[in-house]
């Protein structure tokens, strides 16, 4: 049985380097060592493992199957390693706490950069470590324990989660200047399911949203582009790509009257609510607990 007390550090980096490059000169030089002893340490390293991580060839190296599950551990180790390294580092300069904090692209780029800002200035001896991601892997991640708090939308379930609202955001319908739809104040969702739509890639909240909505009106969202951010879509419907639905608040304001046009929805589904959820409120630590207070009680 392979000894786990066996693997070092560095011959992990080398490791992950030699896949990068493909080469084992530039690896060595990456690692700051000689190329004769980077050879030795891969050897060994395969000696340990008891099976060959990479093909030799005349002109570099190429992972075997076992190279590339060994370097995907190799990444995994080291990243643990560092946020140790961190947390120590932390520690010692006085960081009380770490929050585990997940959070959707609407909270990320609407509410959060001036909440935190706020909360950490009272709170300066707490670590809020931000992920941004969709709200059910958001969820998943509260259940599993890998996030102490997650921010998500309304219209996604999470009945294994303690939430409370935490922001709400006003949807709009953004069309380029000189669209058809451009001089209207407010529309219906349903009259506008003739255009075609820049939308969210697949598994975002707000995409689910429009495209119930769109079933609900008998009718189809005639996606035509997807991209990942609310930037993207922003230059997307600038360029005549679509037209789209966004949080106001989340649009450059020097792209409205200039670039976009929003246009008010009659919607009621377009009045949306941020969730702030736990797993456990009473398994919370401090620190944690605290955040989740202050994040509550930001809706106005």
């Amino acid at each position: 049985m392979i000894n786990p007390l066996h693997f070092d550090l560095l011959s992990l980096r080398l490791l992950i380097f030699a896949a990068e490059t493909a080469n084992l000169t530039r690896a060595a030089e990456k690692a700051n060592m000689t190329v004769s002893a980077a050879s030795k340490r891969l050897a060994e390293l395969e000696r340990t493992t008891e099976c060959p991580l990479f093909v030799r060839l005349p002109r570099g190296l190429e992972l075997t199957a076992a190279g590339h599950g060994m370097v995907e551990h190799a990444k995994i180790i080291l990243e643990g390693v560092n946020r140790m390294a961190c947390d120590a580092s932390d520690y010692a300069v006085g960081v009380r706490g770490h929050v585990r904090l997940f959070a959707n692209t609407s909270a990320v780029v609407q509410f959060l950069p001036d909440d935190l800002a706020a909360f950490l200035r009272d709170n300066p001896h707490v670590r809020i470590g931000l992920e941004e991601a969709l709200s059910e892997p958001i969820i998943q991640a509260v259940e599993s324990g890998r996030a102490d708090i997650g921010i998500f939308a309304d219209n996604v379930p999470a009945e294994g989660l303690y939430k409370l609202p935490y922001r709400e955001d006003r949807l709009v319908l953004l069309v380029p200047v000189g669209h058809a739809l451009a001089t209207e104040r407010r529309v219906s969702f349903s009259d506008t399911l003739g255009f075609d739509y820049v939308a969210l890639n697949q598994g975002s909240s707000l995409l689910r949203r429009i495209t119930d909505a769109a079933a609900s009106a008998g009718k189809v969202l005639k996606v035509r582009i997807q991209v990942s951010s609310f930037d993207g879509t922003c230059r997307m419907i600038e360029a005549g790509l679509g037209i789209g639905i966004l949080p106001l608040s989340s649009v450059r304001a020097e792209l409205l009257g200039s670039r976009l046009i929003a246009v008010e929805l009659d919607d009621d589904w377009a009045q949306r609510t941020l969730f702030v959820g736990v797993g456990s409120q009473a398994q919370l630590a401090p620190e944690a607990a605290k955040l989740f207070e202050y994040l509550s009680q930001r809706n106005p």
